[in-house]
């Protein structure tokens, strides 16, 4: 270090109109510079090389390390440098602690750049993008709480040794590391909507009661798992509305999740027909829709009566599909078809309301309705001729 400031103060010997102060921090900045121009080769240098690779992997790593190394390299440079300042004890005090609370920052910093990296090498093994993908929804779901919850920690850990720098302020860093008195109490009761869905990332994580994906009914609502946060769940619905759910709900009410152990699915189509319908027809002709459709995945496709009513019969096709969003579209399809074929094939078949009429004896008229008849008890006899 001598030696480089040696070698600074003899090309700036002759530059005598500078001001000793300025004199003074050349050789840091130079330094600095420097350390500037060897990062920006390396980083150059192993960009070039990730480039070469077939692997993405290689690029994230590059551009996670890029920043905060870059920090880490001018914070140490700084921190060699500065016996060369002209600072009194008090101003090297301040300048090393503002440095080592740089070096904790920047190292929490890289630390979450390095959950990120975690998350996109694992995310990467197991592809969403394939019709069973139940296992890659779930680490997919796992990994991004976990990481949520692995940055948080990091976050009150930095906070707390940031804080610890301080002698005014370490006494608050201590409470926060040991959580305890008063203060931590009352910091916890404030904060504990945030706590619980906290521990219930945790839960979800290792239970995996939903996962990114699932087709799920919430508060009524049908639609997909979108998002999972560290706090809240968004819910997208089948119109392309955003329900928001705290993430504690999940595991405190009842809920329908369609897609848990597998994303395969049954759908049912009801449909009410006269008693004269021909069930054996329309069960064939489901099955000759079913097969026409790519919609259908093969494994169930029934028809049965499942009710009686006073006026018709109640008939449920059973249908089965890889997936919600297809068993939907099959469902239309199949109450499409088999009503266009009951009405075409068999209008006699559709619901229809039946009535008997019975005449009544004591109600028919007394009278022949012919025009000239003669009235009863009359027989042969003139009119106006007395009896």
């Amino acid at each position: 270090m001598e030696a480089f400031t040696r070698f600074i103060d003899q090309h700036l010997a002759g530059l005598a109109v500078l001001e000793p102060a300025a004199r003074a921090m050349a050789p840091p900045a130079v330094a600095l510079l420097l350390a500037l121009l060897v990062h920006w080769v390396v980083f150059a240098a192993a960009r070039r090389l990730a480039h070469r690779t077939e692997s993405d992997l290689d690029e994230s790593v590059v551009r996670a390390a890029r920043g905060p190394t870059r920090v880490l390299l001018l914070l140490f440079v700084l921190l060699w440098m500065t016996p060369t300042l002209d600072l009194g004890d008090e101003a090297a005090t301040v300048l090393q602690r503002a440095v080592a609370v740089g070096v904790t920052v920047t190292i929490g910093w890289l630390s979450i750049n390095a959950t990120g990296l975690i998350q996109h090498w694992v995310i990467r093994r197991f592809r969403i993008d394939v019709p069973d993908n139940r296992l890659a929804r779930k680490v997919h779901t796992q990994v991004r709480l976990i990481r949520r919850v692995v940055v948080t920690v990091i976050v009150v850990v930095v906070l707390c040794l940031v804080l610890m720098a301080f002698e005014s302020v370490r006494q608050i860093g201590i409470s926060l590391f040991a959580s305890a008195g008063v203060a931590g109490l009352a910091i916890g009761m404030a904060a504990r909507p945030a706590l619980s869905n906290l521990i219930a990332g945790l839960q979800i994580a290792a239970t995996s009661p939903i996962n990114l994906e699932d087709v799920v009914i919430v508060e009524g609502e049908w639609g997909w798992i979108e998002e999972i946060t560290a706090t809240y769940v968004v819910v997208r619905i089948w119109d392309q509305r955003r329900l928001i759910v705290p993430l504690s709900y999940f595991l405190e009410h009842p809920f329908q999740n369609w897609s848990r152990k597998t994303s395969e699915i049954l759908g049912t189509v009801t449909l009410h027909a006269d008693y004269t319908v021909p069930v054996d027809a329309v069960r064939s002709r489901l099955g000759e829709i079913v097969r026409g459709t790519e919609l259908w995945d093969g494994r169930v496709c029934t028809l049965q009566v499942v009710g009686a009513g006073e006026r018709t019969l109640e008939l449920r096709a059973l249908v089965s599909a890889a997936g919600s969003g297809h068993a939907w579209d099959l469902r239309c399809l199949v109450r499409e078809k088999l009503v266009e074929y009951l009405r075409s094939e068999h209008p006699e078949c559709l619901p229809r309301l039946r009535a008997e009429w019975e005449p009544n004896a004591k109600n028919q008229p007394d009278t022949d309705p012919r025009p000239g008849a003669t009235p009863p008890g009359m027989g042969d006899r003139a009119p106006g001729r007395a009896t």
